[in-house]
């Protein structure tokens, strides 16, 4: 992972802050995306902190336009994307019966659009190089957790859309992945 610039989305908390750690450990050059200023500044501060590189951004990744300048500042910044991590989720406790449109249209936009819009988008960076690595987090997929239909409904279809982006992009030398835990996205990259 030594000076792979990594994009991970939803690096404020949970496995992305997890990932964001140890692939800096390990030497990757972090790019650091969360909607929340506050936890994805901690995370870049203690990357940081144990001498690692790290830089912020502050994007929505469930707009197109968002997610273009992220990319694009990304590139800029760091010369290029080696791998982009799909981290970014919504995960409301509300039963589907008492879900309002709003919250059903945000978990989706957010945990599979937001995947798709930034794969995409990284996965055209990748394809002009010939090489990267594109790995989406789909945990709790096919689990029964009690008030996460939306939630899980979003990760089953990330699941899918990986599989067909793997497809895609393999003739590119792009490799798609998709993990449940920490230690599942682990080995898919001490494996690069």
């Amino acid at each position: 992972m030594k000076n792979k610039v990594v994009l991970i989305t939803g690096a404020g908390k949970g496995i992305g802050r997890r990932l964001a750690e140890e692939l800096a450990k390990r030497g990757a050059i972090i790019a650091a995306n969360d909607i929340s200023p506050m936890n994805v500044d901690n995370v870049v501060e203690g990357v940081r902190a144990q001498g690692g590189q790290a830089k912020a951004y502050i994007e929505d990744v469930a707009k197109k336009v968002g997610v273009q300048m992220l990319i694009k500042s990304v590139e800029d910044d760091f010369g290029g994307i080696d791998v982009l991590i799909n981290h970014a989720a919504v995960e409301p406790h509300t039963p589907l019966l008492d879900m309002d449109e709003w919250d059903w249209h945000r978990v989706i936009d957010v945990n599979l659009t937001g995947a798709f819009l930034m794969s995409q988008s990284a996965g055209r960076v990748m394809r002009e190089k010939g090489s990267g690595v594109i790995l989406s987090l789909v945990t709790g997929a096919g689990e029964s957790k009690k008030e996460a239909g939306a939630y899980l409904a979003g990760k089953a279809g990330l699941a899918e859309l990986s599989r067909h982006l793997a497809r895609e992009l393999n003739l590119y030398g792009v490799r798609v992945f998709s993990a449940s835990t920490f230690e599942e996205a682990m080995m898919v990259l001490e494996d690069l």
